[in-house]
């Protein structure tokens, strides 16, 4: 089985029958793990189908539900979540995570390109993949302030301890990526190798110059020793 042998699009109505299964999974999932998640009904999962907000996995054969994942936005767009992410559990180590993530995250990028995107999690493999997406961990202060996206986490069972340390950090890990940031990243490394291009102009520009002299002087050389053995045959 290979990554080649599922699709990974965005969800639509048609697949709000594979709601139930979802719900189901990510709650044994959690439970697998020991951690948190806030927990979503099969209608809410349905609806961000309906809305274009979510991306799903099938298995090309016989469209078999096998991963996961939807679009949350916080502060009036200002913030996006890509939350929920599940893979079915005989569909994986084929890459399905990343591939979601990296769908989701596109996804993301096209409806609310100002946006701040960010994720919670405990998944060390969730890391790697938003690392390699361009996150950076932040503190959570950097994340929305929106009440209703901590009130999210009330289902979750490690909710004391962030309600305990006044939601400054819990046993999630924060990670942000912000297009403000990565547009300024950008124009430097555009910058860089603009000035990287101009210095090896400059110097690809002396050494033309440089050789161009020395063919000049090899020239006016040659010339002195040809009118010098001309001049005394015997001499040389």
């Amino acid at each position: 089985m290979e990554l080649s042998d599922f699709l990974v699009i965005p969800a639509t109505e048609q697949h709000v029958g594979y709601a139930q299964q979802i719900c189901d999974e990510m709650a044994e999932s959690a439970k697998a793990r020991g951690t948190g998640i806030a927990r979503r009904s099969p209608e809410y999962v349905a609806n961000k189908m309906r809305e274009g907000k979510a991306v799903i996995a099938l298995r090309k054969s016989d469209k078999a539900w096998a991963g996961f994942c939807y679009i949350e936005t916080w502060s009036h767009g200002d913030f996006v979540a890509n939350s929920g992410l599940v893979v079915n559990p005989q569909f994986r180590k084929v890459g399905l995570a990343k591939a979601i993530k990296k769908r989701i995250f596109d996804l993301s990028r096209e409806k609310y390109p100002k946006a701040k995107i960010f994720g919670l999690t405990t998944g060390l493999a969730v890391m790697k993949i938003n690392s390699e997406l361009g996150y950076e961990p932040v503190t959570y202060s950097e994340l929305t302030q929106d009440e209703e996206f901590w009130k999210g986490c009330q289902s979750c069972v490690n909710y004391d301890i962030l309600t305990g340390k006044q939601r400054k950090n819990c046993m999630c890990t924060a990670m942000l990526w912000d297009p403000v940031e990565k547009e300024r990243e950008l124009r430097e490394r555009i910058e860089m190798k603009a000035k990287a291009k101009e210095r090896l102009k400059q110097i690809t520009k002396k050494s033309s110059l440089l050789k161009r002299i020395e063919a000049k002087l090899w020239k006016s050389t040659k010339k002195m020793i040809t009118a010098f053995i001309a001049r005394h045959p015997r001499t040389v």
